[in-house]
C-alpha cells in the first residue's frame, strides 16, 4: 500500500483579509499569491500542507460546511484572542479525548478545532 499524505487545504471567503486575519490568531503565517491569471488568495506553509484561503467569487462553491482542526501550544490564550476581535467561540476550551480542545467559526462560518496534548 503506498502512503498518502494531505498536501492541500483550500477553503474560500467572502472576504479573505478578515479571514487571514482570524487565521493569524491561530499562529499561521501567510503570503499572497496570485498564479498567472488567477484570483489572488492566501497560502500558508503548514509543514508539508498548504493552506490557502482564495475568494468567494459568484459560481465558485462555498467551503462553509468544511471543519479545520490546528493543533496549538496555548488553547486558552488563542481563544482569548479570537474573542477580543469577536469570533464566535461554539466550544470553550474543556477536556476531550483529544487533548484541551475548543471549536471556533471563522468569519465565513467554517468550524475550527482547537487543541492543545498538554494543559499546562
Amino acid at each position: 500500500m503506498s502512503e498518502i499524505l494531505l498536501n492541500l487545504v483550500v477553503i474560500r471567503s467572502s472576504n479573505i483579509d478578515k479571514s487571514a486575519a482570524f487565521y493569524r490568531l491561530i499562529g499561521l503565517s501567510f503570503v499572497k499569491h496570485q498564479h498567472g491569471k488567477g484570483l489572488e488568495h492566501f497560502a500558508s506553509e503548514i509543514g508539508c500542507i498548504t493552506f490557502e484561503i482564495y475568494p468567494l467569487v459568484t459560481g465558485s462553491e462555498s467551503t462553509s460546511t468544511i471543519r479545520l482542526g490546528f493543533q496549538v501550544t496555548s488553547l486558552e490564550s488563542i481563544v482569548s484572542e479570537l474573542k477580543k476581535h469577536g469570533a464566535s467561540i461554539i466550544s470553550a476550551p474543556a477536556n476531550s479525548p483529544w487533548g484541551w480542545r475548543a471549536v471556533v467559526s471563522d468569519p465565513d462560518g467554517n468550524r475550527v478545532e482547537l487543541t492543545q496534548t498538554k494543559v499546562i
